[in-house]
């Protein structure tokens, strides 16, 4: 670990006092001096952004309301900086092995019990409050009214039913003041100005407080905004919690605490996003001591695709024989681990068992093999019966739960991703959080958080026609930037988007193959899915080895090329073998791939790209292997909805 730390203030810290002062001013500056924060204090906090001199965010008033303290914000004590340069080891490294944590910090203590913290990164800007109450406190509201200096284009998730989301919708693309102000957004948004940095909006360090969301108000500035507190709930027979009414207020809390990370990710180059990991370094490091157990891996699941499997001796179904039949086909392709998803019991109670499954069978059989068995469960049913569930979890040998339903975010149902993650890390059981909000750093404090879904991802196309291409390469540059995603991609069944249709038992992809194939190096998730049905992978071995044996988890991450919504092209490195994706929206894209982050000396690289009679049939693809060096600047060509991935080893290219 390499840390520096220093309170020598006038490097970066510019002060306007005065008692004649109408305002306190001050100025904080990342370390390359790219980014400027402006904060003024005059009874209300504001706060600018510049980059590169040019004013982005303006005026923006932010306030933290606590239940019997003074509305009128007055400095009270002494400011205090900071310069921070220090590198971080992820324990599931989803895109560097080492993460760099470099930034200047400033801090404001108030009248109100609470300190102002406003951190600047060379990649972006971050704010929190922190409380210094002996008591609990009752937290009224939280003000965060932002500014922008023009009316700029938004990519803005519009959901329409207030705070209740599983954070899967298609981004809108508008400007500011024409989005719905009917409709709320979730995090990440993407402020997008055609001229100037893309900025991106999310929090981090997300704790015992409800999520953000952000409001359109009809102008250039988009509202903070929160879900109360919830009072009472009705339980659905789905297993969701419906919120019947809510108090008057945020949440009830220590008085002594660190609230979320505001966070405005600023992004010169739209690529610049896909390497910012300010999320993960604004987070709560790890709290597990022993996490040799955590390991990443690929999944076998049944549920995507209808369970299709043809050629065998036994009835298909959620039985016994069919899970061994997808357990086998986990270790035939060297698969780590095998959903049981919907089906495996009873909803509301986890030990209503479906008789089909002999669960003592399976387990054994399973570990036998030595193949991870992952469990669909609601959220609500875990929490009714957690202690008697997680020891029979861990009697079973269980490797992870898929928790579904959850779909809130506000303080209690916050709370409660932190309470089964600590929960199932006691009993060392991986969590991948569905029907879930965004990311917000729980899986740098509990890595046995492995992924998480909160995105639109390939399950939707067994009811939908938005899992378009355009959208595949527009979620990596906002909702991927928040931490993992569990698209859950490798459809092998490949369509143009005028030949796709809605097919539950027999679902489809728009786009290539090589679009497909390309997704198990752009995106990230340290535990990602072969969703399709073992019968088509086996038809066509060569693309299933490739993806199966795709790494999860880098040792270092190269953003090549790209633009949102349009294509995207990035570089990954595990040991000493590189991976390159790219992939294409409905327009397609000829690119140049420069390959000097290698090594000096001569690779072998084997591609798959889109074949020539993709206009045809878009599973079509050619297969190449050839040499490369560092000197190598290949001409590729993405077809629409098209895709390009390679593996790169070194030596020679063999026969």
């Amino acid at each position: 670990m390499i840390k520096f730390i220093t309170c020598i203030a006038f490097a970066f810290l510019v002060s306007t006092n005065s008692a004649l002062a109408s305002a306190q001013n001050y100025q904080l500056f990342s370390q390359n001096r790219q980014i400027k924060i402006e904060i003024q204090v005059d009874g209300d906090i504001r706060f600018s952004v510049y980059f590169n001199n040019k004013p982005i965010i303006t005026n923006s008033s932010i306030f933290l309301s606590v239940e019997g303290c003074d509305q009128q914000a007055i400095i009270t004590g002494e400011i205090v900086t900071r310069t921070v340069s220090d590198t971080l080891t992820p324990v599931l490294p989803a895109k560097n092995s080492k993460v760099v944590d470099k930034y200047n910090e400033l801090s404001i203590p108030f009248n109100t019990h609470y300190t102002l913290v406003f951190r600047a990164y060379d990649g972006g800007v971050a704010y929190r409050f922190q409380t210094q109450f002996e008591d609990e406190i009752t937290v009224l509201q939280e003000k965060g009214e932002f500014n922008f200096y023009e009316d700029y284009p938004v990519y803005f998730s519009e959901e329409e039913d207030a705070f209740y989301s599983q954070g899967e919708r298609n981004y809108t693309y508008k400007k500011l003041s024409e989005l719905n102000k009917e409709f709320l957004g979730f995090l990440p948004a993407l402020v997008a100005p055609p001229q100037g940095p893309k900025i991106l909006i999310t929090e981090s360090d997300l704790f015992d407080y409800p999520g953000m969301w952000l409001k359109p108000t009809g102008s250039k500035q988009l509202k903070a905004v929160f879900p109360f507190h919830v009072a009472q709930v009705k339980r659905e027979k789905s297993g969701v919690n419906s919120v019947v009414e809510r108090d008057n207020y945020l949440a009830k809390t220590k008085g002594t605490r660190n609230f979320p990370w505001r966070i405005f990710i600023i992004a010169e180059e739209d690529i610049d996003l896909l390497e910012n990991e300010m999320v993960f370094c604004l987070s709560q490091p790890n709290k597990i001591k022993n996490t040799s157990w955590i390991k990443p891996g690929k999944i076998a699941w049944e549920w995507w695709n209808h369970i299709n499997v043809t050629g065998v001796d036994f009835k298909v179904g959620l039985n016994t024989e069919t899970y061994e039949y997808f357990i086998d086909f986990a270790t035939e392709y060297g698969l780590d681990y095998v959903v049981l998803d919907a089906g495996w019991y009873t909803v509301g109670n986890i030990f209503d068992l479906n008789p089909d499954i002999d669960m003592d069978r399976l387990t054994a059989y399973a570990g036998e093999k030595k193949v991870g068995l992952i469990l669909r469960v609601i959220w609500r049913d875990v929490d009714d019966q957690h202690e008697k569930a997680f020891a029979q979890f861990e009697k079973w040998g269980i490797a992870g739960l898929k928790v579904d339903q959850m779909r809130r975010d506000d303080q209690d149902m916050v709370n409660y991703y932190w309470r089964v993650a600590r929960q199932a890390a006691e009993h060392k059981i991986l969590i991948n959080f569905h029907g879930n909000y965004k990311p917000a750093g729980l899986h740098r404090t509990y890595p046995n958080v492995i992924t998480r879904e909160g995105v639109k991802g390939l399950e939707w196309v067994k009811w939908s026609g938005d899992i378009t291409p355009e959208h595949n390469v527009t979620i990596p540059f906002i909702r991927m930037v928040a931490g993992p995603m569990d698209y859950t991609p490798g459809a092998m069944i490949n369509v143009a988007e005028k030949d796709f249709r809605i097919m539950d038992s027999k679902p489809m992809s728009m786009g290539t193959r090589a679009h497909q194939m390309a997704m198990y190096v752009i995106y990230e998730s340290p535990q990602s899915t072969l969703s399709d049905t073992p019968v088509h992978y086996r038809q066509e071995p060569l693309c299933a080895k490739f993806m199966a044996d795709t790494p999860e988890i880098w040792d270092e991450t190269i953003a090549l090329d790209g633009k949102v919504g349009v294509y995207i092209a990035m570089a990954r490195r595990k040991g000493d073998i590189w991976y390159a994706g790219a992939m294409a929206g409905k327009k397609g894209k000829d690119l140049e791939i420069d390959f000097s982050f290698l090594a000096e000396g001569t690779h072998e690289i084997e591609v798959f790209k889109d074949g020539v009679n993709t206009d045809r049939n878009m599973s079509d693809y050619i297969r190449e292997i050839m040499p490369v060096t560092n000197k190598t600047k290949l001409q590729i060509r993405l077809a629409p909805g098209g895709g390009w991935v390679a593996r790169i080893k070194r030596g020679n290219p063999s026969d």
